[in-house]
């Protein structure tokens, strides 16, 4: 769907409501509002009009649900659970989460959303953490949130809360994915941590307020913690581990998947060795996620990258350059650019200390990471 800066109070109601109707999903939602030229249309259009687009399961949820529901009313009742509401049409909604597959149409959260250049990392695993997977990760949420990263988890028992916890209390910033709505939480033993949150960060959801925790949820709200990430990492995962789904669901989305090595004696740590015998990146330190993903701490970075951050054309340059220097001509060539398109990018990247000039107008990245991820299965 078309993004836009600013959509009507009325299509913006129209997609609420259609969301949250059973059968109706991303990729029908869409359908409706290219057929119809908005949801606001396709709320009012006639049964015959609908049948274009809609099964017959489909076709009748829709239709039970326009009887029963008032698309603006909806809206006044999230607003009064004290919730709010970001939709894939809004500039607002997140950019790295737009890019992933048929992202969520509605998100609901309670904080602030990250930014358009937040960068995020997920970390995540097993509800019965060891103590070695909570002093991990401790440590790793707490560098990683010191060198200005947003971190991702899911708010559960074990490596999720503790994942949130350090982050918080480096002063950072994290972000916990509900398989609720964002008014009930849960485990309710997480409810001061869950408002801490709130304070430097969000509480994110699909499902609508007042939606009690239940366990088809879980699964699927994995996709968005992923999918808010420009890495997973993995602490600790039994060989049936619900972490083993985010993991499935990162690779599907084309981020990359750390495994923190375990003892081969201890069964939490089965899922996460097998992860890296899968191909899954070894991981031992923040340092080298900060380096692999070049996420140095701001304060590090050269003046003028901080002061002109990469734009989408020379982000997608960055992109193709490599830890080997290549010649501006495969450069340009592999980027689909003219030379003299390609040069001018590649002075502007190399002006902001992010690639150096080999000799030869051979360019590379400055900072240290994977040539590639080999494909994990989901």
């Amino acid at each position: 769907m078309v993004v836009e800066a600013e959509i009507s109070k009325e299509e913006r109601a129209c997609l609420v409501a259609l969301s949250q109707v059973t059968h109706v999903g991303p990729v029908r939602l869409g359908r409706l509002r290219e057929y119809f030229g908005s949801l606001d249309a396709a709320w009012r259009a006639g049964e015959r009009d609908l049948r274009q687009i809609l099964d017959e399961r489909a076709l009748r949820a829709v239709l039970a649900a326009r009887v029963a529901v008032e698309p603006e009313l909806v809206l006044d009742r999230i607003a009064k659970s004290g919730a709010d509401i970001v939709t894939v049409l809004d500039d607002a909604y997140p950019r790295i989460l737009r890019e992933i597959p048929s992202p969520p149409p509605v998100l609901y959260y309670r904080g602030t959303l990250p930014d358009a250049d937040e960068r995020s990392i997920a970390i995540v695993g097993t509800r019965r953490a060891t103590s070695y997977g909570r002093e991990v990760t401790s440590r790793l949420a707490s560098e990683l949130a010191a060198a200005g990263v947003g971190i991702v988890s899911g708010l559960a028992k074990g490596i999720d809360g503790v994942a949130h916890r350090a982050a918080l209390d480096a002063g950072g910033r994290t972000f916990a994915v509900l398989g609720s709505g964002v008014d009930v939480i849960y485990p309710h033993e997480h409810r001061q941590l869950a408002e801490r949150t709130v304070e430097s960060g969000a509480l994110i959801s699909d499902y609508p307020p007042g939606t009690r925790p239940d366990a088809p949820n879980f699964p699927p709200r994995n996709r968005i913690i992923s999918g808010l990430s420009l890495a997973t990492v993995v602490v600790e995962a039994p060989a049936r581990s619900g972490a083993l789904i985010t993991v499935g669901f990162a690779a599907d989305q084309g981020r990359d998947v750390y495994a923190v090595p375990g003892s081969i004696l201890s069964p939490a740590s089965d899922g996460t060795n097998r992860l890296l015998r899968q191909g899954a990146l070894p991981l031992t330190s923040a340092t080298d996620l900060l380096e692999d993903l070049n996420l140095a701490p701001p304060g590090a970075a050269p003046a003028a990258q901080l002061e002109f951050p990469m734009t989408d054309d020379e982000r997608a340059m960055y992109a193709r350059v490599t830890s080997e220097p290549q010649h501006i001509d495969e450069l340009a060539y592999s980027a689909g650019l003219s030379i003299a398109a390609a040069s001018a990018l590649m002075t502007m990247l190399e002006l902001k200390g992010l690639v150096a000039n080999a000799g030869g107008q051979h360019f590379m990245s400055t900072a240290v990471r994977p040539k590639s991820t080999r494909q994990l299965p989901s």
